[in-house]
């Protein structure tokens, strides 16, 4: 702000003048007139100190305390005036309250104390030798902006070991309040954090990473934020930083692109998705390592196997060429192997979870990012560390592949290319997610049974393996399991599945209908409605079926179309008439037959 602020600075410092002279020049009101004056001369004193400043003032508050100080001598040179000798009638008429100036005073000494603090905030650390700022006039009705002002400050102008607790405590701040961290945003707080990111000692870059992505919850704040330049700078420390920093930097990707999914395609383009899957391919897939076990059965060849290998080698070559390339366009090159095969291994597991954590949110609803990933080892990586990962590992690996898979059920090109039937990659994925699901696992089961969901469309008729499992979750479970079973399994019996014959045949089968019946009559209500949809399919696609009549789901139904909660959903209403009419032509009857 070096030009910036002596154009600020002028105004004020030549309406001082002008109060000076005309405090020399009052004829009424003397005392007063020199105390103002005594009181301007030091405010001007400290004006014209700040406009020959070897340091930079900070903007955010030089601007507004400028102006204020200029708002300030603007009245007390109107008031001054008023006591100049210039016209007899024009003293008789003017009144001045002698409070007035004790006011005026009182403006003007908090103006003096407000460029003094100005001066000291943005002085540098070795100047002010832990000389305590104190709390300018200016903030005194909003203190936490003082405190945000002087931790930027720091960020400017303070040590390493500074500017690191200045971060340090921006990131408290900001998790504490939303309406601190928009405030942090706006007194320009995210250039000096982007530069500790580059330049920080590694506590100080953690701490400044960790502080833009708690900044960014919202979609102005993230705009602003990549506006600075946060692509760019995350992606040079995916490259090079130390573990610990790029796991932060995962992290706050992640964050910031959960709450504005617009920023997921300039990550894109900043290479950052390659570099995320390259930390999740690390020690997960190492080329001369890397062997997929897939049961060799009716459904599995040995063909099927080689089509395993050959896919391994296609991404291998794909991600060699991907590297190479990369190293030509960007220098200096990737932080060496030898390098992170000395982290510790929390260090490593922390970063493949927040790896896998980033690249869920940046693949959500995007076909791109998906396409992406899904042509690099990634899918294979995820089958793994489902299996061998920690806990968050596990977790975020479980719901990149919800992320994925939920892209694939409306992008049919992406589903038929990368889960298509004989593709060992979804092979893998739907054994190692059958594994999850069958035990319970309760941290992993939500996102393992959406994504069996999602992929619904990719079964064959023959393949009902998947069914049976989720048909028991509707027995055992909390509500939330109940609700996710039932909308995944409505997938495969839904008109829109090709199969959904054989698919409802095979819920029946398993014993379906008798699950969703209880959890009509007596789930809550977010549970009711998705088993009842559920039990609608199967109704209408398997009417004339013996254990529907057995289990008198006409009854069901019948008492359901007379629920309000049916009433308030026109979809769930139809759909409900349709089951109703096909079970009362196939079992209106003969369901008393059965019995």
């Amino acid at each position: 702000m070096a030009g910036l602020e002596k154009q600020l600075l002028s105004q004020p410092i030549h309406l001082a003048d002008r109060v000076i002279k005309a405090a020399d020049e009052a004829s009424t009101f003397k005392q007063e007139c020199a105390e103002l004056k005594f009181k301007t001369e030091k405010l001007a004193s400290l004006l014209r100190r700040a406009a020959r400043t070897s340091s930079v003032l900070y903007e955010r508050p030089a601007r507004r305390i400028i102006y204020e100080t200029e708002q300030t001598l603007d009245k007390a040179l109107a008031l001054v005036q008023k006591c100049l000798a210039n016209d007899v009638m024009k003293r008789v008429f003017t009144i001045i309250p002698t409070t007035a100036f004790r006011k005026m005073l009182s403006h003007l000494e908090n103006s003096i104390g407000d460029v003094s603090w100005l001066l000291r905030v943005s002085a540098s650390a070795d100047d002010l030798d832990d000389e305590y700022l104190g709390l300018p006039p200016i903030a005194a009705n909003e203190p936490i902006l003082c405190l945000i002002w002087e931790q930027i400050a720091i960020l400017y102008t303070g040590s390493v070991d500074d500017r690191s607790d200045a971060a340090a405590s921006l990131v408290s701040l900001a998790r504490d309040n939303d309406r601190y961290g928009k405030l942090i945003i706006e007194e320009g707080g995210i250039p000096p954090l982007l530069k500790l990111v580059k330049e920080g000692n590694m506590e100080g870059q953690e701490n400044a990473a960790r502080a833009i992505g708690l900044l960014g919850r919202d979609q102005e704040s993230v705009e602003y934020i990549i506006h600075a330049g946060v692509c760019t700078v995350f992606a040079k420390m995916l490259k090079q930083g130390p573990m610990k920093v790029q796991a932060v930097v995962a992290w706050a990707v992640s964050e910031l692109a959960a709450n504005y999914p617009k920023c997921q395609d300039l990550f894109d383009h900043h290479n950052i998705i390659r570099l995320l899957v390259g930390h999740l391919v690390f020690e997960t897939a190492e080329d001369e390592h890397v062997q997929i076990t897939i049961p060799i059965n009716k459904a599995t060849s040995v063909l099927a196997v080689v089509m395993a290998r050959n896919h391994l080698n296609a991404s291998k070559a794909m991600d060699k060429y991907d590297n190479d390339d990369q190293q030509k366009r960007n220098q200096p090159s990737d932080t060496s192997s030898k390098d992170r095969e000395f982290e510790d291994p929390e260090t490593k597991a922390t970063m493949k979870a927040m790896a896998a954590k980033a690249l869920s949110q940046l693949a959500k609803g995007n076909s791109s990012i998906c396409r992406s990933i899904t042509q690099s080892r990634a899918l294979m990586c995820f089958v793994v560390l489902l299996e061998k990962g920690t806990e968050d590992v596990k977790y975020h690996s479980a719901m990149a592949l919800m992320e994925i898979t939920a892209v694939a059920e409306q992008d049919t090109d992406l589903r038929r290319s990368t889960f298509k039937h004989n593709s060992p990659a979804c092979k893998a994925i739907i054994d190692q997610l059958l594994k999850i699901i069958e035990r319970a696992d309760h941290n992993l089961l939500i996102p393992c049974i959406e994504t069996i969901g999602n992929l619904a469309r990719t079964f064959r008729a023959t393949e009902s393996r998947m069914i049976a499992p989720l048909v028991k979750l509707l027995d055992e479970g909390e509500d939330e399991v109940y609700r996710e079973a039932s909308i995944a399994l409505t997938k495969f019996a839904c008109t829109e599945n090709y199969l959904h014959l054989d698919h409802s045949k095979a819920i029946i089968q398993a014993g379906g209908e008798k699950h969703l019946i209880q959890l009509v009559y007596f789930g809550e209500l977010i549970v009711q409605l998705s088993a009842l949809y559920l039990l609608c399919y199967i109704a209408m696609h398997v009417p004339d079926s013996e254990e529907l009549a057995q289990a008198e789901v006409l009854t069901v139904l019948e008492w359901a179309s007379k629920q309000s909660f049916v009433a308030q959903d026109e979809t769930l209403e139809a759909l409900l008439e349709d089951a109703k009419s096909k079970l009362e032509l196939y079992q209106s009857r003969g369901s008393r037959g059965f019995h």
